[in-house]
Protein backbone atom coordinates (compact mmCIF):
# COMPACT_ATOMS: atom_id res chain seq x y z
CA UNK A 1 0.00 0.00 0.00
CA UNK A 2 1.30 3.45 -0.65
CA UNK A 3 1.06 5.87 2.09
CA UNK A 4 1.55 9.34 1.70
CA UNK A 5 4.61 10.98 2.86
CA UNK A 6 2.91 13.44 5.48
CA UNK A 7 0.61 10.11 6.82
CA UNK A 8 4.51 8.17 7.27
CA UNK A 9 6.31 11.06 8.54
CA UNK A 10 3.15 11.31 11.38
CA UNK A 11 3.29 7.62 12.29
CA UNK A 12 7.55 7.46 12.45
CA UNK A 13 7.08 10.66 14.55
CA UNK A 14 4.75 8.50 17.09
CA UNK A 15 7.40 5.62 16.86
CA UNK A 16 10.01 8.10 17.75
CA UNK A 17 7.53 9.01 20.73
CA UNK A 18 6.76 6.17 22.18
CA UNK A 19 10.02 4.80 22.07
CA UNK A 20 11.40 7.79 23.63
CA UNK A 21 9.18 7.75 26.54
CA UNK A 22 9.41 3.96 26.88
CA UNK A 23 13.25 4.43 27.33
CA UNK A 24 12.94 7.15 29.48
CA UNK A 25 10.27 5.46 31.73
CA UNK A 26 12.88 2.31 32.15
CA UNK A 27 15.72 4.90 33.25
CA UNK A 28 13.77 6.08 35.99
CA UNK A 29 12.44 2.80 36.71
CA UNK A 30 15.84 1.11 37.33
CA UNK A 31 17.43 3.81 39.59
CA UNK A 32 17.12 2.87 43.01
CA UNK A 33 17.78 5.09 45.77
CA UNK A 34 18.48 4.17 49.46
CA UNK A 35 20.10 6.34 52.56
CA UNK A 36 23.35 5.70 54.06
CA UNK A 37 23.63 4.63 57.76
CA UNK A 38 26.22 5.25 60.10
CA UNK A 39 29.28 3.42 59.37
CA UNK A 40 27.83 2.36 55.75
CA UNK A 41 30.51 3.21 52.74
CA UNK A 42 30.37 2.37 48.96
CA UNK A 43 31.48 -1.36 48.83
CA UNK A 44 29.09 -1.95 51.61
CA UNK A 45 26.05 0.06 50.42
CA UNK A 46 26.30 -1.21 47.35
CA UNK A 47 26.14 -5.12 48.61
CA UNK A 48 23.35 -4.63 51.16
CA UNK A 49 21.37 -3.26 47.73
CA UNK A 50 22.18 -6.74 46.12
CA UNK A 51 24.87 -5.09 43.35
CA UNK A 52 28.21 -5.81 42.47
CA UNK A 53 30.25 -3.27 44.32
CA UNK A 54 33.14 -3.76 42.17
CA UNK A 55 31.65 -4.12 38.90
CA UNK A 56 29.61 -0.86 39.82
CA UNK A 57 31.75 1.16 41.80
CA UNK A 58 32.61 3.85 39.11
CA UNK A 59 28.71 4.01 37.97
CA UNK A 60 27.90 4.72 41.66
CA UNK A 61 30.21 7.61 41.48
CA UNK A 62 28.99 9.08 38.71
CA UNK A 63 25.56 8.61 39.92
CA UNK A 64 26.35 10.62 43.01
CA UNK A 65 29.40 12.84 42.71
CA UNK A 66 27.85 15.88 44.10
CA UNK A 67 26.85 13.94 47.46
CA UNK A 68 30.22 12.68 48.23
CA UNK A 69 33.05 13.55 50.65
CA UNK A 70 36.20 13.57 48.85
CA UNK A 71 34.46 11.71 45.83
CA UNK A 72 34.12 8.40 47.68
CA UNK A 73 33.25 8.10 50.76
CA UNK A 74 29.11 8.52 52.19
CA UNK A 75 27.29 10.72 54.56
CA UNK A 76 25.13 9.18 56.81
CA UNK A 77 21.61 10.48 56.30
CA UNK A 78 21.65 11.21 52.59
CA UNK A 79 19.85 9.65 50.05
CA UNK A 80 22.59 8.15 47.08
CA UNK A 81 21.31 6.38 44.05
CA UNK A 82 22.23 2.95 42.67
CA UNK A 83 22.94 1.65 40.05
CA UNK A 84 20.60 -0.86 38.32
CA UNK A 85 21.44 -4.79 39.08
CA UNK A 86 24.25 -6.59 37.26
CA UNK A 87 22.76 -6.92 33.22
CA UNK A 88 24.70 -10.01 31.82
CA UNK A 89 22.52 -9.21 28.06
CA UNK A 90 22.50 -6.36 25.40
CA UNK A 91 18.92 -5.83 23.31
CA UNK A 92 19.86 -4.94 19.90
CA UNK A 93 16.79 -4.24 17.47
CA UNK A 94 17.76 -4.19 13.65
CA UNK A 95 15.19 -1.79 12.72
CA UNK A 96 12.53 0.48 13.61
CA UNK A 97 9.84 -2.23 12.53
CA UNK A 98 11.22 -4.58 14.25
CA UNK A 99 10.32 -6.16 17.22
CA UNK A 100 12.84 -9.34 17.56
CA UNK A 101 15.85 -8.62 19.88
CA UNK A 102 19.18 -10.44 19.99
CA UNK A 103 20.75 -11.50 22.62
CA UNK A 104 24.44 -11.31 23.64
CA UNK A 105 26.32 -13.12 26.76
CA UNK A 106 28.93 -10.99 28.45
CA UNK A 107 31.03 -13.49 30.16
CA UNK A 108 33.83 -12.98 32.62
CA UNK A 109 36.61 -14.92 33.82
CA UNK A 110 36.60 -16.44 37.06
CA UNK A 111 40.59 -15.74 39.05
CA UNK A 112 40.16 -17.28 42.50
CA UNK A 113 43.26 -15.43 43.71
CA UNK A 114 40.39 -12.51 44.44
CA UNK A 115 38.34 -14.23 46.92
CA UNK A 116 34.82 -15.89 46.48
CA UNK A 117 32.84 -12.64 46.30
CA UNK A 118 35.30 -10.87 43.76
CA UNK A 119 37.07 -13.65 41.85
CA UNK A 120 34.40 -12.82 38.26
CA UNK A 121 35.69 -10.27 36.00
CA UNK A 122 33.98 -8.94 33.64
CA UNK A 123 35.84 -6.84 30.33
CA UNK A 124 35.99 -3.26 30.30
CA UNK A 125 37.65 -2.81 27.55
CA UNK A 126 40.87 -4.36 25.43
CA UNK A 127 42.77 -1.35 25.63
CA UNK A 128 45.40 -3.50 27.56
CA UNK A 129 45.46 -6.06 25.41
CA UNK A 130 49.00 -7.34 24.58
CA UNK A 131 50.18 -5.53 27.40
CA UNK A 132 51.89 -7.48 30.55
CA UNK A 133 51.96 -6.11 34.09
CA UNK A 134 54.15 -7.60 36.71
CA UNK A 135 52.73 -6.68 39.91
CA UNK A 136 55.02 -7.08 43.50
CA UNK A 137 53.31 -5.72 46.62
CA UNK A 138 55.96 -5.08 49.60
CA UNK A 139 57.56 -7.75 52.15
CA UNK A 140 55.01 -10.79 52.91
CA UNK A 141 55.56 -14.18 54.13
CA UNK A 142 58.26 -14.44 56.97
CA UNK A 143 58.20 -10.44 57.13
CA UNK A 144 55.23 -8.28 57.17
CA UNK A 145 57.28 -5.02 56.62
CA UNK A 146 56.25 -1.88 58.25
CA UNK A 147 54.00 -1.89 61.28
CA UNK A 148 51.41 0.35 63.52
CA UNK A 149 48.57 -0.08 66.05
CA UNK A 150 45.40 1.18 65.18
CA UNK A 151 42.44 0.49 67.75
CA UNK A 152 44.28 -1.72 69.83
CA UNK A 153 45.55 -3.73 67.01
CA UNK A 154 48.49 -4.39 65.20
CA UNK A 155 48.46 -3.39 61.27
CA UNK A 156 51.09 -4.57 58.59
CA UNK A 157 52.25 -2.99 55.30
CA UNK A 158 52.16 -6.59 53.73
CA UNK A 159 48.23 -7.09 53.75
CA UNK A 160 47.71 -3.50 52.89
CA UNK A 161 50.00 -3.34 49.91
CA UNK A 162 48.52 -6.58 49.05
CA UNK A 163 44.87 -5.75 49.30
CA UNK A 164 46.09 -2.76 47.01
CA UNK A 165 47.94 -5.00 44.23
CA UNK A 166 45.04 -7.44 44.10
CA UNK A 167 42.36 -4.19 43.36
CA UNK A 168 44.96 -3.42 40.77
CA UNK A 169 45.24 -6.52 39.00
CA UNK A 170 41.95 -6.62 38.60
CA UNK A 171 41.26 -3.37 37.20
CA UNK A 172 44.03 -4.67 34.36
CA UNK A 173 42.34 -7.39 34.02
CA UNK A 174 39.61 -5.91 33.00
CA UNK A 175 41.03 -4.21 30.31
CA UNK A 176 42.65 -7.03 28.51
CA UNK A 177 45.97 -7.31 30.09
CA UNK A 178 47.90 -9.71 31.23
CA UNK A 179 48.57 -9.25 35.00
CA UNK A 180 51.29 -11.50 37.18
CA UNK A 181 50.77 -10.88 40.98
CA UNK A 182 53.88 -11.99 42.14
CA UNK A 183 53.43 -12.06 46.21
CA UNK A 184 50.88 -14.57 46.66
CA UNK A 185 47.95 -15.17 49.24
CA UNK A 186 45.30 -17.87 47.96
CA UNK A 187 43.14 -17.52 51.45
CA UNK A 188 42.94 -13.77 51.51
CA UNK A 189 41.18 -12.30 48.29
CA UNK A 190 39.98 -8.83 48.49
CA UNK A 191 39.25 -8.12 51.73
CA UNK A 192 36.71 -4.96 52.81
CA UNK A 193 37.50 -5.39 56.37
CA UNK A 194 39.76 -2.00 57.67
CA UNK A 195 41.85 -3.91 60.22
CA UNK A 196 42.95 -7.12 57.49
CA UNK A 197 44.50 -9.97 59.71
CA UNK A 198 48.25 -10.40 59.54
CA UNK A 199 48.86 -13.71 58.72
CA UNK A 200 52.78 -15.53 56.86
CA UNK A 201 51.65 -17.62 54.47
CA UNK A 202 52.24 -15.42 51.25
CA UNK A 203 54.26 -17.09 48.60
CA UNK A 204 56.65 -15.98 46.05
CA UNK A 205 55.30 -17.24 41.69
CA UNK A 206 54.07 -19.15 41.33
CA UNK A 207 54.14 -21.08 44.77
CA UNK A 208 58.00 -20.50 46.26
CA UNK A 209 58.43 -20.04 49.94
CA UNK A 210 59.85 -16.35 50.89
CA UNK A 211 63.22 -16.90 52.28
CA UNK A 212 63.71 -14.96 55.76
CA UNK A 213 66.74 -13.36 54.64
CA UNK A 214 65.94 -9.66 53.26
CA UNK A 215 68.80 -9.51 50.57
CA UNK A 216 67.28 -13.50 49.70
CA UNK A 217 63.71 -11.88 49.10
CA UNK A 218 64.67 -9.49 47.02
CA UNK A 219 66.53 -11.54 44.59
CA UNK A 220 64.32 -14.06 44.56
CA UNK A 221 61.52 -11.47 43.45
CA UNK A 222 64.07 -10.11 40.92
CA UNK A 223 64.98 -13.44 39.59
CA UNK A 224 61.05 -14.09 39.03
CA UNK A 225 60.40 -10.67 37.23
CA UNK A 226 63.39 -11.17 34.85
CA UNK A 227 62.53 -14.70 33.94
CA UNK A 228 59.21 -14.19 32.87
CA UNK A 229 60.66 -10.82 31.26
CA UNK A 230 62.76 -12.89 29.17
CA UNK A 231 59.69 -15.55 28.47
CA UNK A 232 57.92 -12.12 27.53
CA UNK A 233 60.15 -10.62 25.58
CA UNK A 234 59.04 -8.51 22.76
CA UNK A 235 55.49 -7.38 24.63
CA UNK A 236 54.65 -4.44 26.19
CA UNK A 237 55.86 -5.23 29.81
CA UNK A 238 55.95 -2.91 33.23
CA UNK A 239 56.50 -3.62 36.54
CA UNK A 240 54.32 -1.39 39.27
CA UNK A 241 56.17 -2.40 43.05
CA UNK A 242 53.29 -1.15 46.43
CA UNK A 243 54.67 -0.52 49.60
CA UNK A 244 53.50 1.48 52.80
CA UNK A 245 56.20 3.83 54.29
CA UNK A 246 56.77 3.85 57.85
CA UNK A 247 57.86 7.07 59.47
CA UNK A 248 57.26 9.29 62.36
CA UNK A 249 53.95 9.39 63.09
CA UNK A 250 53.51 13.13 63.15
CA UNK A 251 54.55 12.86 58.99
CA UNK A 252 51.64 13.17 56.50
CA UNK A 253 52.65 11.97 52.87
CA UNK A 254 50.99 11.70 49.66
CA UNK A 255 51.05 8.80 47.35
CA UNK A 256 54.79 9.19 45.63
CA UNK A 257 56.64 7.44 42.90
CA UNK A 258 60.45 6.16 42.36
CA UNK A 259 61.82 5.16 38.99
CA UNK A 260 65.07 3.73 37.40
CA UNK A 261 67.14 6.78 36.94
CA UNK A 262 68.25 5.75 33.03
CA UNK A 263 64.35 4.77 32.26
CA UNK A 264 63.24 7.05 30.09
CA UNK A 265 59.82 4.53 29.90
CA UNK A 266 60.15 3.89 33.86
CA UNK A 267 59.97 7.49 34.41
CA UNK A 268 56.94 7.94 31.82
CA UNK A 269 55.07 5.26 33.91
CA UNK A 270 55.50 7.26 37.14
CA UNK A 271 54.92 10.66 35.58
CA UNK A 272 51.51 8.93 33.94
CA UNK A 273 50.38 7.84 37.38
CA UNK A 274 51.47 10.50 39.12
CA UNK A 275 49.46 13.33 36.64
CA UNK A 276 46.57 10.93 37.28
CA UNK A 277 46.66 11.63 41.11
CA UNK A 278 47.40 15.43 40.45
CA UNK A 279 44.23 15.47 38.25
CA UNK A 280 42.08 14.06 40.74
CA UNK A 281 43.08 15.92 43.39
CA UNK A 282 42.40 19.29 41.62
CA UNK A 283 38.85 17.33 40.79
CA UNK A 284 37.71 15.53 44.42
CA UNK A 285 39.73 17.90 47.07
CA UNK A 286 40.19 21.10 45.52
CA UNK A 287 41.34 22.95 48.44
CA UNK A 288 43.97 20.54 49.25
CA UNK A 289 47.56 20.55 47.38
CA UNK A 290 48.70 17.42 46.25
CA UNK A 291 52.02 16.97 47.68
CA UNK A 292 53.08 13.54 46.10
CA UNK A 293 56.24 13.33 44.21
CA UNK A 294 57.71 11.12 41.39
CA UNK A 295 61.81 10.81 41.16
CA UNK A 296 64.43 8.26 40.28
CA UNK A 297 65.38 6.29 43.04
CA UNK A 298 67.87 3.73 41.52
CA UNK A 299 69.31 2.39 44.82
CA UNK A 300 66.40 0.84 45.96
CA UNK A 301 67.13 -3.01 45.03
CA UNK A 302 63.93 -3.77 43.11
CA UNK A 303 64.50 -0.58 40.94
CA UNK A 304 68.09 -1.22 40.13
CA UNK A 305 67.89 -5.40 39.22
CA UNK A 306 64.64 -5.48 37.59
CA UNK A 307 64.51 -5.64 33.39
CA UNK A 308 61.13 -4.15 32.37
CA UNK A 309 60.00 -0.49 33.26
CA UNK A 310 58.68 0.07 36.46
CA UNK A 311 57.80 2.22 39.28
CA UNK A 312 57.71 1.51 42.66
CA UNK A 313 55.06 3.00 44.48
CA UNK A 314 54.74 4.44 48.46
CA UNK A 315 51.10 4.88 49.16
CA UNK A 316 51.64 6.80 52.81
CA UNK A 317 52.83 6.57 56.41
CA UNK A 318 51.41 3.89 58.42
CA UNK A 319 51.77 5.58 61.53
CA UNK A 320 50.40 8.36 60.46
CA UNK A 321 46.95 9.28 61.74
CA UNK A 322 45.67 10.57 58.36
CA UNK A 323 47.45 8.58 56.46
CA UNK A 324 45.79 5.45 57.92
CA UNK A 325 42.63 6.66 57.06
CA UNK A 326 43.76 6.30 53.43
CA UNK A 327 45.20 2.85 54.19
CA UNK A 328 42.64 1.41 56.44
CA UNK A 329 38.89 2.45 54.37
CA UNK A 330 38.51 -0.30 51.75
CA UNK A 331 36.86 2.25 49.72
CA UNK A 332 40.27 4.60 49.79
CA UNK A 333 41.96 0.81 48.57
CA UNK A 334 40.26 0.96 45.67
CA UNK A 335 40.27 4.16 44.86
CA UNK A 336 44.00 4.06 45.26
CA UNK A 337 44.56 1.08 42.49
CA UNK A 338 41.48 2.76 40.53
CA UNK A 339 43.69 6.44 40.05
CA UNK A 340 46.82 3.45 39.67
CA UNK A 341 45.18 2.14 36.82
CA UNK A 342 44.33 5.03 34.99
CA UNK A 343 47.55 6.48 35.02
CA UNK A 344 48.75 3.27 33.37
CA UNK A 345 46.01 3.34 31.00
CA UNK A 346 47.61 6.65 30.21
CA UNK A 347 51.26 5.43 30.04
CA UNK A 348 49.99 2.42 27.80
CA UNK A 349 48.42 4.90 25.31
CA UNK A 350 51.60 6.80 25.09
CA UNK A 351 53.59 3.91 24.07
CA UNK A 352 57.21 2.72 24.20
CA UNK A 353 59.99 5.75 24.49
CA UNK A 354 63.44 4.16 23.65
CA UNK A 355 65.41 3.16 24.94
CA UNK A 356 63.17 0.27 26.83
CA UNK A 357 64.62 -0.01 29.47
Amino acid sequence: MNYSFSYRFKVLGLLVFFMGFTVSSFSQDTIQTVVAQKGDGILSLLRKQGVNPYDHYDDFISLNIENLRDSIHLYAGRTYRIPSADLDTVAIVDTIQSKTKEIKKIEGKVYPIFGKDYETVLPKSKLLKGAVYYLVSGHGGPDPGAMATYGGKSIAEDEYAYDITLRLARELLAHGAEVYIIIRDENDGIRDERILEIDHDEVAYPNKTIPLNQVARLRQRVDIVNSLYKKNRGKFQRLIVTHIDSRSVGQNIDVFFYHHEKSRNGKKLAESIHKTFQKKYKKYQPNRTYSGTFEDRTSLYLVKKTHPAMTFIEVGNIKNKKDQRRILDPENRQALAKWISEGVLLDHKLGEIGPIR
